[in-house]
């Protein structure tokens, strides 16, 4: 490629993204890196950053130039061993990434999961009754957003009810592993082994129930379409991507709405903004914040910014999705805009093969409320849960008022 713009500066910051600080609140340090350029040098890790739209969203979708194969964490693979086998589907390119992703998208495409809305609008309905029943007040962390994705994803997956516990800290901690080693990875590794176990154990096909998820991945290895390697690699992202970005996605909806009852009137009078509700909550809240790519070339990001080869690129998602650039009043919840083209689950070919696993289950458990309570707001501060790549919480204690 040749270079033809003047090559310009990039900036430098001492802003630490994996600091507690900056996860307990990143809005402000996520503006100054907005503002201090299209691109910033993060000397802490020696790796590049962006926080505006425009670049994150070219980063995602240049897979040439900006590989994940490298890793989509800190750590470069070309460099040191993951802790686990790399993600046939967020941490290869093409054409390894090709297959495992042809059939990931089409178990959990839109068409597929209409089949299983009947049955999660009952669960849901049934989970909701049940929290009413015990009072106006309930966490809708540990309450709602938790229990529903444990309560039907495995069982669209196909693995049994002993030890689905496992599943929440074993996503907890690959998204920890994506940044350093700091405490929040070295204070859950020792623990880590029997969760890691038993996630292995749920991926091999005689652990899997015959009419699951799982079990289709293993029939596309027999029909050749995989090979029978991949075929566990494959059910262990699903169980991933199913999980924890939808138990985030459902809490940043309930606290969009929480906090924002005009929104909520808005809903009550128009159902059908209720997938609009949700991409805007996950745009203002995105469950995952930033990823990494790694420059295979010599490669221009913005006007006159070129990075050489060989080095981390940091996308800041949730900056991104909070861009002035981009979107008019971008710290606003508002569901007169179109939210449609946020990164929040990435962008192109590694776009995040669950996200319409989060989508249909927040809209069936979003819709149960409506159809029961007529408002919701907060009834404390909620709890952040700090992690190294989501922006969850650990407690969000809530109070409903009884439909009139």
């Amino acid at each position: 490629m040749t270079l033809t713009a003047p090559r310009v500066d990039v900036p430098t910051s001492d802003i630490d993204p994996f600091s507690d600080e900056y996860l307990r609140d990143p809005l402000p340090f996520q503006h100054e890196l907005r503002e201090l350029g299209p691109v910033v040098r993060l000397e802490r890790y020696g790796v590049y950053a962006m926080a505006r739209f425009a670049e994150v969203h070219r980063a995602l979708t240049d897979w040439q130039s900006l590989q994940s194969a490298a890793g989509v964490g800190l750590a470069d693979f070309v460099k040191e061993k993951p802790w686990r086998p790399p993600s046939l589907l967020l941490e290869a390119d093409p054409p390894r990434h090709d297959a495992p992703r042809a059939v990931g998208e089409r178990l959990l495409s839109p068409r597929k999961l209409r089949a299983l809305q009947g049955r999660w609008r009952v669960d849901a309905a049934e989970l909701v009754d049940d929290v009413l029943a015990r009072g106006s007040a309930f966490d809708a962390v540990t309450d709602l957003a938790q229990v529903f994705p444990l309560r039907v994803f495995p069982d669209a997956v196909g693995i049994g009810k002993t030890g689905r516990e496992n599943l929440l800290p074993y996503g907890d901690f690959a998204f920890n592993a994506f940044g350093p080693r700091n405490a929040l990875v070295t204070d859950a590794q020792p623990r880590m082994g029997p969760v890691v176990e038993w996630i292995g154990q749920q991926c091999m096909r005689e652990n899997l129930a015959d009419d699951g998820f799982g079990a289709q991945i293993w029939a596309a290895a027999d029909r050749g379409e995989i090979t029978h390697e991949q075929a566990p690699l494959i059910v262990r992202s699903l169980l991933t991507a199913g999980v924890d970005t939808t138990v985030t996605g459902i809490a940043a909806v309930v606290h969009a709405l929480a906090t924002h009852p005009d929104q909520w009137r808005a809903l009550q009078r128009d159902r059908s903004l209720l997938p609009r509700a949700f991409e805007e909550a996950v745009r203002l809240l995105s469950p995952v914040q930033a990823f990494f790519r790694t420059t295979t070339t010599e490669t221009e990001i913005a006007d006159g910014v070129v990075l050489p080869s060989g080095e981390k690129v940091m996308m800041l998602l949730g900056a991104a999705n909070r861009d002035h650039r981009k979107w008019r009043t971008p710290g606003a919840f508002d569901l007169s805009r179109d939210p449609s083209g946020h990164v929040a689950f990435g962008m192109g070919l590694h776009q995040c093969v669950g996200q319409h696993v989060a989508r249909l289950e927040s809209t069936v458990l979003i819709d149960a409320l409506l159809d029961r309570v007529d408002g919701i707001e907060l009834a404390a501060e909620p709890t952040l849960h700090l992690n190294n790549t989501l922006r969850g919480w650990d407690a969000m204690p809530v109070v409903t008022a009884p439909l009139t």
